[in-house]
């Protein structure tokens, strides 16, 4: 089953408020209530975190408490009690995902190489070193057993979460991009930049099968239907070619496409309860996917500029978070989404128009301010503060941690 253009834009076009009216079927929507952190943070209304210094890679919600992480390219991660954050210093580039394992543990990665497995009471680390290039996904058994690392190096790094020699999975032919476990934690599902998705079997560390030959590089990959103590039933795939499919996982046959004329697919989520599939892609929208009934339930421009990268669900599903080339997480009530401003909507200094800038400052907007600040504080930012940095000895910045 595919998404006809006629479909697709009759499905916008019930999404219109205008239209809604028109049809006398406009109501006051009741919101819910949402978990963050460990307390009610009332109902679910559109929020903002931020603190980060700069764009935002990844967001992770714990399955047990609702508490949000966020991993940045600031090289830090965030772990935010409602709206403060606490901080996790320890990586050495930026951080690409985040991961709960359990409500006093979380896991991340990035362009340093590295697996850093966190206890969240004291900050304290442990780092899991063996990839020889960045990391972009990890998984998390599901009895946190085992974590699993999605590298460029074209390797799946399995990890002893109670210590031992890691197990290296090899059969891609370029990097790695994605990760999930199967319900059971039996088998091991894996996208690559080679175009293929892939079904390992964890205990013999072996390869089952390719799922899915697309051709261009898979991005993400989700897992959803099926028993809760087996196998999925379906998977969907995200890709640099823009598309959007779901495949039957015993035959491998795609039965839908949601492909719309966007790409590259960067960042997916997907929420049981509320039977929804998030969708983010380079051109910054967000595409919500009803999953019960197959039919596209919203579609939002997240971002007036640059992509989304990072998506995650609330706990309960009715919100959906996001992060792209801000520094800042977003949170949108999904019945409401277009009723709300988009991220991006004011001028990035590296986003600015060149012609409205003298040489240095073009320069520096569009190659410096990213990972540098001018000012005295520096803030939260991948490289120290440049703010009187003539004639300052190299490596000499008491607030920044080289």
């Amino acid at each position: 089953m595919s998404v006809s253009h006629f479909d697709w834009q009759r499905t916008v076009s019930a999404m219109n408020p205008s239209n809604l009216k028109q049809g006398g079927m406009f109501a006051v929507i009741l919101l819910g209530m949402v978990c963050i952190g460990s307390t009610s943070a009332g109902a679910d209304d559109f929020f903002t975190l931020k603190g980060h210094g700069g764009p935002v890679m990844d967001i992770a919600v714990s399955t047990s408490t609702g508490q949000i992480a966020s991993a940045s390219f600031d090289n830090s991660v965030g772990i935010w009690n409602e709206r403060t954050p606490d901080w996790l210093e320890g990586h050495e580039a930026s951080v690409n995902v985040v991961e709960f394992i359990d409500s006093k543990r979380a896991v991340s990665a990035g362009d340093d190489f590295s697996v850093i497995v966190w206890n969240l009471d004291d900050g304290t680390h442990q780092r899991l070193e063996g990839h020889t290039a960045k990391v972009m996904e990890l998984a998390v058994s599901p009895d946190r057993s085992l974590i699993a690392s999605a590298s460029w190096d074209g390797r799946i790094g399995l990890w002893p979460l109670e210590g031992g020699t890691p197990r290296f999975l090899e059969g891609h032919r370029a990097g790695v991009s994605s990760l999930v476990f199967s319900y059971d934690g039996r088998h091991l599902y894996s996208a690559s930049v080679d175009g293929t998705a892939r079904i390992w079997e964890v205990g013999d560390a072996e390869e089952n099968r390719v799922l899915v030959r697309n051709g261009f590089g898979i991005n993400k990959i989700i897992l959803g239907g099926g028993k809760p103590d087996g196998e999925a039933e379906w998977m969907a795939y995200g890709a640099v070619d823009g598309v959007t499919r779901i495949v039957d996982i015993e035959s491998g046959k795609q039965i839908y496409d949601f492909t719309l004329d966007r790409r590259p697919i960067l960042a997916m989520a997907h929420n049981v309860g509320s039977a929804r599939l998030a969708v983010g892609d380079g051109q910054g929208y967000i595409t919500i996917i009803d999953t019960a009934n197959w039919r596209i339930e919203r579609d939002f421009r997240a971002a007036i500029k640059g992509p989304i990268w990072a998506l995650e669900f609330s706990k309960n599903g009715n919100t959906i978070l996001a992060g792209g080339i801000e520094s800042i997480v977003y949170a949108w009530p999904v019945d409401t989404l277009s009723a709300f401003e988009p991220m991006a909507s004011s001028d990035l200094a590296f986003m600015r128009d060149p012609s409205e800038m003298e040489n240095g400052e073009r320069q520096f907007a569009r190659k410096c301010s990213i990972c540098h600040s001018l000012t005295v504080e520096g803030g939260r930012m991948a490289g120290p503060s440049l703010y009187k940095i003539m004639g300052r000895r190299a490596g000499a910045l008491e607030a920044y941690q080289y």
